[in-house]
């Protein structure tokens, strides 16, 4: 969900790494409001954990939102998020946006992330055979 170790708020003394799951490239549309705010983006990376969604206008850290996307073909999700950081729009910002961290998942909605995830793992290491 962006860069390593940017747009964390921890300076230069943070890990290097605090990723648990492996980010993967995708361009979904994703719907998303929280309040009565009604927001359309696009989902730039995924994880077992969370998204990255592309914004020029990120919403605060904490706020919470209901998300709804669907992989192409597949069956939609619809379920909770919280923006966990944000890379806020500047000038040397190449990709501005948020990190989502999924919240409140059903075991059958985190199953179909995994899956999710693991599909996209595998298709994206047979495009790139240096990826593993």
């Amino acid at each position: 969900m962006g860069q390593k170790g940017g747009g964390n708020g921890n300076g230069g003394s943070a890990p290097r790494e605090r990723r648990q799951s492996r980010r993967l490239p995708v361009d979904y549309s994703v719907d998303y409001h929280h309040g009565d705010t009604f927001l359309f983006s696009y989902i730039t990376n995924i994880s077992e954990m969370g998204i990255f969604v592309r914004s020029e206008e990120p919403l605060a850290k904490g706020t919470m939102l209901r998300l709804k996307f669907a992989p192409p073909g597949g069956e939609a999700f619809d379920l909770e998020g919280e923006v966990a950081w944000i890379n806020p729009p500047r000038p040397d910002a190449v990709n501005p946006g948020m990190g989502i961290r999924f919240v409140h998942l059903t075991p059958e909605t985190r199953e179909r992330l995994v899956d999710l995830v693991r599909t996209i793992a595998y298709l994206h290491a047979d495009d790139d055979p240096e990826a593993s």
